[in-house]
């Protein structure tokens, strides 16, 4: 049969997909710039029976004006990982794709894997979860001692699968703190219903996902900060309909009367950052707000 390439070849949910997939003898295809047109044309002509990628790519889809003009029927399965799928999107990529909708939970560090929407799920579990742990995985949703909490309490969500990362690379601390006895710990707050299915609340750190892809604060405000019209700057997010969450920077600018424009810091970040990393929105500030810890207040 016939599959995109959803994603790069860089991220994980193309890293470990591929193999079963050339193992089956499938044909795969990769875009060089992924476009939600040619997806569209080739699920049609090729009579793909699965859609897949991130939601912002599904929200893409949805919107493209030729979407209609297609035959869909092939069509048995979404697949969306990276990141949640707001209720709407999963409601109209159902509908107007006619197929279930299936949202995935993983990480790089998990290797992939991790919790999984049902195809068949109701609707309580499609929309508002991410589901119960696949085949071989365990999950739990600890306090910050590490002790397994009860059904409905907040914690980090810890996952137990045998495709996680060995290590950061050449960073023990950090791999020490993200690995405990087998486990790894995802960063991210959840809690788990009487059902079992696991539903996000937020994260634990800064980074946020921008269509599928992670972004950290502090890289990107290391590269804009390095603009001579900037004298401060943190980097925020901010939800978006397609994309999920995107970066405004906040700016406390050198020379107020000539502060840099949203171009500006764009341009000089595509030198040090991949292209999703770099803000979308800006906003222009006397001071930045701080904590009782003299640090940047993100809130």
């Amino acid at each position: 049969g016939h599959l995109i390439a959803g994603t790069a070849m860089a991220h994980v949910g193309f890293m470990t997909k591929i193999p079963w997939q050339l193992a089956a003898g499938a044909t795969i295809h990769v875009m060089d710039r992924w476009s939600a047109g040619e997806v569209l044309d080739l699920v049609d002509t090729h009579r793909m029976p699965a859609v897949n990628g991130v939601a912002a790519q599904i929200a893409l889809m949805l919107r493209h004006p030729d979407f209609d003009d297609h035959d869909f029927s092939c069509v048995q399965a979404i697949v969306v990982g990276a990141g949640t799928s707001p209720p709407d999107l999963v409601r109209e990529a159902r509908q107007r794709f006619d197929a279930p909708y299936s949202n995935r939970y993983s990480s790089t560090e998990s290797g992939g894997t991790g919790l999984a929407t049902a195809l068949d799920a109701d609707d309580d579990e499609a929309l508002h979860t991410v589901g119960r742990p696949r085949p071989g995985i365990a999950a739990e949703v600890r306090d910050p001692e590490g002790r397994a909490l009860p059904v409905g309490d907040v914690g980090e969500l810890w996952l137990h699968t045998p495709t996680a990362m060995s290590g950061y690379w050449r960073d023990p601390e950090r791999t020490a703190d993200a690995l405990v006895d087998g486990w790894l710990r995802t960063g991210d707050l959840a809690h788990v219903d009487d059902r079992g299915c696991f539903r996000l609340t937020g994260r634990t750190g800064e980074m946020f996902i921008r269509g599928g892809y992670n972004v950290h604060p502090q890289e990107v405000e290391a590269a804009l900060g390095t603009h001579p019209a900037v004298a401060q700057v943190a980097v925020v997010p901010r939800d978006d309909d397609v994309m999920g969450e995107v970066g405004v920077a906040v700016v406390v600018p050198t020379d107020p009367a000539e502060p840099p424009s949203l171009d500006d810091l764009r341009s000089h970040g595509a030198a040090h950052l991949a292209s999703y990393k770099l803000p979308e929105a800006l906003r222009i500030v006397p001071e930045l707000p701080l904590n009782s810890g003299d640090k940047v207040d993100r809130r």
